[in-house]
């Protein structure tokens, strides 16, 4: 018999030497809520929708939608291609671009069906590093922590960062924002949230827009808009879309992640979509083969189940109009929170100013809490929010929305630094 060399006579492995990994910040604020056993705990940290309750929300339209799928004679579950369902990556890219976008009409934007927000960003890095060769991007300051682990992980050798949140007035840095990326070398990747900033909340307006454009096209940079929360928000999808058309109607030819994992309710389904819009239509055929290169090896062909539902949805007038009502119900809710944080916290007379809160969009708000404050949430009041002070307004609710203020106003006058 030939000998063990993984083992050795003094109990030696070959996985001794890997160390503990630090703890995600998202895992370890949900792993410490869930072990709270106080009745007054809040979860201000969760990346996700709440209903009312404090209950993740199916939607109506989506579980009618599911049920139809699953109980459709002609299912099985043999592989998609590679590049996935074309129905729900063409659907996909008109409900980003417009019915009437001059790249659709003229058969220059197309999609890959690829996992989620996060696959779809993934594999579009990997093109740009590894076929393109651009090897220089930048994320905003601050951004979704994963957006610098996934351009770093698919090869770009240089990631900057350039200005975005001011913290002393609590809104967008724009005249830093434009001033870093008018000195970002040619080729260089950009990676902009298209709507509700994650993790600050804050949108650019459109006059601003217009100028990162300028800035943009004077220098010459490829953006890569990140569509994590279409219709989130404003609950208008045509209006939460208008920065990515706006650039493609200037003529840009770019990349943009979506993800409806949010705007659908189907976070484990990794439903999304990377939409393409290129100069030349017969570059079309090229770019996905490269495409079916990259995604090979990865993971061989997206999941079908919570595609089929999107794709039945989008294609279906009814249905889609059923979803647009939905998208409303949970935009209305968000900023109806909001609304109430700000008047709480304002007829406790709590030291600040609150206007940021309701100018705001999407999800998530930068509180203005520092790292110190959050602690003294978590110990004195079990309420629970990332470290930079980042509170996600579906966690607020009727019940608990007096005692969060309470909370924060006691934190604020109590704890300075």
């Amino acid at each position: 018999m030939g000998s063990n060399t993984a083992a050795s006579g003094d109990d030696m492995s070959v996985f001794d030497p890997v160390q503990v990994a630090p703890p995600l910040d998202m895992w370890k604020v949900r792993t410490e809520f869930m072990q709270d056993k106080s009745e007054n705990k809040v979860d201000l940290g969760i990346g996700a929708y709440r209903n009312n309750e404090g209950k993740p929300w199916v939607l109506p339209v989506v579980k009618r939608t599911e049920e139809k799928v699953v109980t459709d004679e002609n299912l099985n579950h043999e592989y998609l291609m590679i590049l996935g369902m074309d129905s729900l990556s063409s659907s996909a890219t008109k409900l980003l671009l417009g019915e009437k976008s001059r790249a659709i009409l003229e058969n220059r934007a197309f999609g890959v069906h690829s996992l989620s927000g996060t696959g779809s960003l993934r594999i579009g890095a990997e093109f740009l590093s590894k076929i393109l060769n651009y090897k220089t991007a930048y994320v905003s300051i601050p951004a979704w922590d994963n957006h610098e682990k996934i351009l770093h992980n698919s090869g770009f050798n240089e990631i900057r960062q350039y200005r975005y949140w001011d913290p002393a007035t609590r809104s967008l840095d724009i005249d830093g924002l434009i001033n870093d990326l008018s000195t970002a070398p040619e080729n260089s990747v950009i990676i902009l949230h298209m709507c509700a900033h994650n993790p600050t909340g804050c949108d650019p307006t459109k006059e601003q827009w217009t100028r990162i454009a300028d800035v943009m096209q004077e220098r010459k940079l490829f953006p890569y808009f990140d569509a994590a929360y279409l219709g989130f928000a404003s609950g208008d999808l045509d209006e939460d879309a208008w920065p990515v058309r706006h650039f493609e109607e200037r003529g840009f030819e770019l990349f943009c992640a979506q993800s409806f994992s949010k705007n659908f309710g189907l976070y484990s389904e990794r439903v999304g979509n990377l939409a393409i819009v290129v100069k030349k239509p017969q570059d079309k055929f090229k770019i996905q083969s490269q495409f079916n290169a990259i995604i090979r090896p990865i993971y061989q062909s997206p999941p079908a189940h919570g595609a089929r539902v999107v794709n039945h949805i989008l294609n279906d007038p009814v249905l889609r109009n059923e979803w647009k009502d939905c998208l409303k119900i949970m935009t209305t809710r968000i900023k109806n929170m909001r609304s109430e944080l700000k008047l709480a916290l304002e007829r406790l007379q709590t030291p600040g100013t609150w206007s940021h809160i309701t100018e705001h969009k999407g999800l998530f708000s930068y509180t203005g809490l520092t790292a110190q404050q959050v602690e003294y949430l978590k110990t004195r009041w079990h309420i629970y929010l990332y470290s930079s002070g980042r509170a996600n307004m579906c966690g607020l609710n009727t019940k608990n929305i007096d005692y969060v203020a309470k909370a924060f106003d006691d934190t604020i006058r109590n704890v300075t630094q």
